[in-house]
């Protein structure tokens, strides 16, 4: 496991530009929007998931929204889904819920997680994710964040993530 001193690493090395903020640790997106308003950028939230035939995706969307989940399988070319378990992620990605981010992909196998990013995140002058922990924060552009998933042997698909109707 890289974990995040690789993370930093590999910013570094790859000269990506990038805010680093530390807090008290935050569990939820409301729990997160009291931190979030001293902070420039879009804000996320992650969705570990697993669909009917087994695969598991990791869905970065912009904190306010709301996910269709009926939909979503049509927008990322998946089956039907439901939330991932907590083991499997600590066994795919090497964090706990709660710290959920694409950047954990830093740990997980090529091929093992499919992860998807916002094409509004993807777009994004600056995304705020944790930095493999919920106690941190890091902004950095969208373009980024793909570069970084490129880098470590994944293929990130940019998607326009359906909001769920009110």
């Amino acid at each position: 496991m890289r974990g995040e001193a690789g993370l930093l690493a590999d910013l570094r090395a790859l000269a990506i530009p990038f805010e680093t903020y530390e807090h008290a640790a935050v569990f939820t997106v409301e729990e997160s929007r009291r931190i979030d308003a001293d902070m420039p950028g879009a804000h996320t939230k992650n969705l570990f998931l697993k669909d009917s035939r087994g695969t598991f995706w990791l869905v970065t969307v912009p904190a306010e929204a709301r996910v269709d989940l009926k939909a979503l399988p049509g927008a990322i070319g998946c089956r039907r889904v439901s939330f991932g378990k907590a083991e499997d992620m600590e066994r795919l990605l090497g964090i706990a819920p709660g710290s959920v981010t694409p950047l954990a992909m830093i740990d997980a196998e090529p091929g093992s997680v499919t992860v998807v990013i916002d094409a509004r995140l993807a777009a994004a002058e600056r995304v705020n994710v944790h930095p493999l922990r919920n106690t941190g924060t890091l902004g950095l552009a969208g373009a980024a964040v793909l570069r970084l998933l490129r880098h470590w042997g994944h293929r990130p698909v940019v998607a326009d993530i359906p909001p769920k109707a009110s």
